[in-house]
């Protein structure tokens, strides 16, 4: 059966449902800390809290009406979500006039394109298509609109926006092409285990901070990170990933190797987009999701993450 036609494996259900109860917890603990008394740095940590959770309610649901309608209707959610990135991304880097045909051909060509080629399962295209031809085609574009003010910098933007909106969030759906062995019908649970994981991982390295945290891990780049969350975050999240190595086809240390690996690079994806944002000068990369800025600002971590556990479960566990 095609990739894209498989049934929803029963594993999803049953992590779904923990996550539903865990935000049933979170958000009744929410309520209780928002009711009680207390000074107004405290109020607004407690608010943006809630936020937070009220955020996630929103972000799983829409996870899993997509999970739930189909292989397919997955691939279309990460489609809109890279458009999304890749407006946001645009939207902070300057650009000339002569920049607004590579930028179209980035949004309505190269975009939909590298989904497509995902969608039929075409991995020899799909992962050379924009470090190659988008690569080469985008700087010609721009070079025969005669703008030659500031061009390496410019076209360098649009090759950063299109390598990290574009081709990194597409490794997500792509791991539903995957030909594991004994695991066929169940690559969708892989998608579930990498943004649980990453994903747990930034909100434990929340907690862990503001519990423990003292020791500033970068402050130039992200004042709110702790040495005490990053290790207390990673460390615990890479636990969850072992504890969730039944939806996937790794062994519990398997999984919780694999956890730890996209863990680190989720952390690290989040300083470089740190960077990114403190020498654009903004705090976030947008306001789409309340509690959590724009769409970059939640997939920062799974955009360093993705290509990384796509390729590390392609090499070794593939046919």
């Amino acid at each position: 059966m095609s990739a894209w036609l498989q049934p929803i494996p029963r594993e999803f259900f049953w992590l779904f449902g923990s996550l539903v109860a865990l935000l049933g917890i979170a958000s009744t603990v929410g309520a209780w800390l928002k009711s009680r008394p207390a000074d107004e740095k405290k109020a607004a940590s407690r608010a943006n809290l809630v936020a937070r959770i009220n955020a996630w309610w929103v972000m799983v649901a829409i996870l899993a009406v997509a999970f739930l309608a189909g292989s397919t209707m997955t691939l279309i959610l990460f489609g809109l979500a890279s458009f999304f990135a890749l407006r946001e991304f645009v939207t902070l880097t300057p650009s000339s006039p002569g920049d607004r045909l590579p930028l179209s051909l980035s949004f309505f060509l190269v975009l939909p394109l590298q989904f497509l080629l995902i969608g039929l399962g075409r991995y020899g295209l799909f992962v050379i298509f924009i470090p190659v031809y988008a690569f080469l085609l985008l700087p010609i574009v721009a070079v025969l609109r005669g703008d030659t003010t500031n061009f390496m910098r410019r076209v360098a933007e649009v090759q950063w926006a299109l390598m990290i909106c574009v081709f990194c969030i597409s490794h997500v759906p792509a791991l539903l092409t995957l030909p594991i062995p004994d695991y066929e019908g169940r690559q969708i649970l892989l998608i579930a285990f990498l943004v649980v994981v990453v994903q747990s991982s930034d909100v434990l390295q929340y907690v862990w901070g503001k519990l423990l945290g003292s020791r500033k891990i970068a402050p130039l780049l992200s004042p709110s990170k702790t040495v005490e969350g990053f290790v207390g975050g990673v460390a615990s999240a890479s636990l969850i990933g072992a504890a969730l190595w039944w939806i996937t086809p790794f062994a519990p240390w398997q999984a919780g190797i694999m956890a730890l690996i996209i863990n680190l690079m989720g952390f690290l994806g989040g300083l470089v987009m740190s960077a990114i944002k403190r020498d654009r000068g903004v705090k976030d990369w947008g306001h789409m999701i309340e509690g959590h800025g724009g769409m970059l600002d939640r997939l920062d971590s799974v955009i360093f993450a993705a290509p990384i556990f796509f390729h590390i479960t392609r090499y070794w566990w593939t046919i």
